[in-house]
């Protein structure tokens, strides 16, 4: 039996074993990375730079633009450097820091607070700027940056201190928690499983608040004598939904898949699709249907700010 805290790095899985196919990996996640980053830091621009985006909506999608940023900036650009340089390893301390972001930066947290923002504009609209104020808003996302930075404290220092006793080859491109969870002793790792249900109960409860607050949004829209007027709502919350959506179906997939996936080349693409895609595509399915936010990036990239 070998102790994690012995190990100086670990070996992560390839996405191809030919250079020609892992240079084509490296430029295809250039390419979405340098697109999540265009379309993140446009959103943070335009939010900052533009007073009419000073709202609650917008200081929390300045948030999401951040979470997002960081997300694919603790695994994609490690990924790129091994395909680059034709090498499986990541040092026990980056694996350490992969891990931490990956939780530090988890946004179910904050998109159950823009639900509740949305809840309040279209549901209670006339208490909307007493219940949203600034110092309220300031103090919810102050809350959700702090629980998640304690929540990966917790995580990290219980999974890097659990003792591996299969090797340090993890069957992932980035230092996934079920991965190491593989690589630990059978009766070492229910520590970790433990906080994995509590932490499971505790995202449950926000999906259920998540689910009651679209509920009466949706019953508040329909209401709405105006076409005109549900649309506005509608093009309000339908992004928001959209992301969250995205976020809780490719988060829990690790933690939910069948045994029988084996394939690496499968897991690869599932991983990427959970981990990747969604800090890329969140910037376009905000600004779609956004007409203020589509504008207000426009003069950004035309230098009107």
């Amino acid at each position: 039996m070998s102790n994690i805290s012995s190990a100086s790095e670990f070996l992560l899985l390839l996405f191809a074993d030919t250079c020609q196919l892992q240079l084509l990996h490296f430029g295809l996640f250039l390419g979405i990375y340098l697109a999540a980053l265009l379309g993140n830091g446009l959103i943070l621009t335009a939010v900052t730079c533009n007073h009419r985006l000073h709202t609650p909506m917008y200081f929390f999608l300045l948030n999401l633009a951040l979470l997002d940023l960081g997300t694919i900036t603790a695994t994609v650009p490690k990924a790129m450097a091994n395909s680059l340089w034709d090498t499986r390893a990541i040092s026990y301390e980056g694996c350490a820091a992969q891990v931490f972001f990956l939780f530090f930066l988890l946004g179910f947290y904050l998109l159950t607070i823009m639900a509740y923002d949305r809840y309040v504009a279209i549901c209670k609209p006339l208490h909307y700027g007493t219940i949203m104020d600034s110092r309220t808003c300031v103090n919810m996302a102050a809350a959700a940056w702090g629980s998640t930075f304690l929540y990966a404290v917790l995580h990290t220092a219980n999974i890097f201190s659990l003792p591996l006793c299969q090797g340090n080859a993890l069957d992932q491109f980035f230092c996934e928690i079920p991965q190491i969870l593989k690589l630990s002793c059978s009766d070492a790792y229910l520590r970790e499983v433990g906080l994995i249900v509590i932490s499971a109960c505790l995202l449950f409860g926000g999906f259920v608040f998540l689910v009651l607050s679209y509920v009466q949004i949706f019953r508040s829209v329909l209401r709405i004598p105006s076409e005109q007027g549900r649309h506005k709502a509608f093009s309000m919350s339908l992004p928001h939904l959209a992301v969250v959506y995205l976020f809780i179906s490719t988060a829990i997939f690790p933690y939910l898949k069948p045994p029988s996936i084996s394939l690496p080349s499968l897991k690869l693409l599932l991983a990427v699709l959970y981990s990747v895609v969604p800090p890329s595509v969140n910037p376009l399915i905000y600004s779609m249907r956004n007409k203020e936010l589509k504008d207000a990036v426009l003069k950004v990239m035309t230098g009107g700010l």
